[in-house]
């Protein structure tokens, strides 16, 4: 099935026969991107209208210029750690003398201009076709990556959700502190993130169809706010607890607003962009923002029940615009999301006109109910962040990559530690070394490192047989994806692996995701040649090597 593109005639016509739809559907993925929005800028170390800012454009903008037909777009917890980062860095180059407040808005300021750069870099990459490069970054890598921020989000949210400030910058400092602060708590704000993880852990196991259909993350902001009034969070005072212990709560407890939607627009500064630690930011920025928008992108066509094809191009030309103008603005970056953005399917979205509505009512949400927003306590947020990172790095996902393979999990933890005690960009380049180290201990021949050794033997004008040798790994992907993409639809095609010496989980992976869309299209697909090589575990996907020389 060919994709139809997003052109205006296209969103026309999508306006008329799916409005209805849409229009619901943007507004329950609205409820479930409010609190996150604010979370995530909570996670970021930036205030909460940065990324209120980044749902609205998300919504609003890119729902005409992306590639993609039902993604949801805004801030995202995969970009908080490294806005933290940026923020971090450049308040240690703030100048001598300033306020904390000062030192606050110079870092905000800089890293809105990295945001912007980042955005140039993304449009750069549309326009040259890097889409493809998606294909390049093993799965054990970008799953290590992800789990890394996982942990990264939950740690730094625990010691918010229990009222403590770690007194350690670095991400390996912040996890060790947590069994001070969980000794040091605050105990009306653990009380607060105690029964918002009890509601978002709790409410997707209730059975009941009705109670099914309620956003988590609302209920746990209708339940919050009065929870902040009862213990009078809008005042700062001191409170006795079990009459012996004395703490401090107020309104630094709450979600801070501008009191007008203007006033919490941002200009970034650029004196400090071609430093070497901008420029690092900015390409960690850059990689990381797309490779999750083109990963979100790809899940969300398997999902899509007209299975379209996105425009990977175009994606990371809409969402470069994108990240320039929100960053421009004052807002976060933005990519796409893949939870708000399956909730937009499963709510019944038909076209992009879905996430323009969640984009609206974020809009109408944040000029006409702001006071009801700056009463939401920051540990509910908290709370959701800490369930969003425990999602990321949970234990399944450990298992899930164990039974893959060992050498798999090897790749997915390195990844884990390098990124903790570096940062994202070294752990994902440690990853891709262990990975080529592994690969080279199962005897990966050095001249099909980085290049295929196809041969494509047209039997008739209906039969192509594909003979591959040497190896397919991760590392020569893309031209092995390319050649194979350059097949004409509609045939027999058979990939030969009779003569490789190693064939890589991330081939296998993708090989069997092209192997559905092109039979989808009406063709056959079949792999062959698989019979002599050595599975490196049970998994369907394991990486699979032979005894035979290069």
């Amino acid at each position: 099935m060919n994709s139809p593109k997003i052109s205006i005639p296209y969103l026309k016509e999508s306006l008329l026969q799916n409005w209805k739809s849409d229009l619901s559907s943007g507004f329950i993925i609205s409820l479930i991107a409010l609190p996150l929005c604010l979370g995530i800028a909570l996670a970021s170390g930036v205030p909460p209208m940065a990324g209120l800012i980044a749902g609205i454009i998300g919504g609003l903008i890119l729902s005409f210029t992306g590639g993609s037909y039902l993604t949801i777009n805004g801030p995202a917890a995969g970009l908080a750690v490294i806005v933290l980062t940026s923020m971090e860095g450049f308040k240690s180059m703030a100048p001598a003398g300033l306020s904390p407040e000062q030192v606050e808005m110079f870092a905000y300021q800089h890293t809105l201009a990295v945001g912007i750069a980042c955005g140039v870099l993304q449009i750069l990459f549309g326009m040259v076709r890097a889409g493809v490069l998606s294909n390049f970054f093993p799965s054990s890598v970008v799953h290590g990556m992800l789990a890394a921020i996982g942990i990264m989000i939950f740690a730094k949210q625990f010691h918010t959700a229990v009222g403590v400030k770690p007194e350690g910058k670095e991400m390996l400092e912040i996890i060790a502190a947590i069994p001070s602060s969980l000794m040091n708590i605050n105990p009306e704000i653990a009380i607060i993130s105690a029964i918002s993880l009890v509601i978002l852990i709790g409410l997707p196991l209730v059975k009941h169809p009705l109670i099914k259909k309620l956003p988590a993350p609302l209920i746990v902001v209708l339940v919050a706010i009065p929870l902040g009034h009862y213990f009078d969070l809008e005042h700062e005072h001191k409170y006795l607890f079990l009459n012996h212990h004395e703490y401090t709560v107020g309104p630094k407890f709450l979600v801070s607003l501008p009191s007008n939607f203007l006033d919490g627009i941002v200009l970034p500064k650029f004196d400090l962009l071609f430093t070497a630690f901008s420029i690092q930011m900015i390409i960690t920025y850059a990689l990381v923002a797309s490779l999750e928008s083109l990963l979100t992108a790809a899940a969300v066509d398997k999902l899509d029940p007209e299975k379209r094809v996105s425009n990977y191009n175009r994606e990371l030309y809409s969402k470069g615009a994108g990240n320039a103008l929100s960053s421009f603005l004052g807002g976060l970056p933005i990519i796409a999301e893949v939870v708000r953005s399956s909730a937009n399917i499963n709510n019944g979205a038909k076209s992009p006109w879905a996430n323009f509505f969640h984009g609206l009512f974020l809009l109408i949400f944040v000029v006409f109910l702001s006071q009801i927003i700056h009463q939401i306590p920051l540990s509910a947020l908290a709370s959701m962040l800490m369930v969003t990172g425990y999602r990321l790095a949970s234990p399944k996902e450990f298992m899930k990559t164990y039974k893959i393979g060992k050498e798999q999990l090897l790749i997915f933890i390195s990844t884990i530690i390098f990124t903790l005690a570096t940062d994202l960009l070294v752990g994902i380049l440690a990853g891709i070394l262990v990975k080529i180290a592994v690969h080279l201990a199962n005897g990966l021949p050095l001249k099909g490192m980085f290049r295929p050794f196809l041969t494509i033997d047209m039997k008739d004008e209906d039969n192509y047989h594909v003979d591959v040798e040497h190896s397919a790994v991760f590392s020569n992907f893309i031209g092995f994806k390319k050649r194979i993409l350059e097949l004409p639809q509609g045939k027999n095609i058979i990939i030969d692996f009779s003569n490789t010496r190693l064939i890589d989980h991330t081939v296998m992976e993708n090989l069997h995701e092209i192997q559905n869309n092109y039979r989808r299209m009406g063709g056959t697909f079949e792999i062959v040649g698989l019979d002599e090589h050595a599975p490196l575990s049970t998994h369907p996907f394991a990486s699979r090597k032979t005894g035979k020389k290069a």
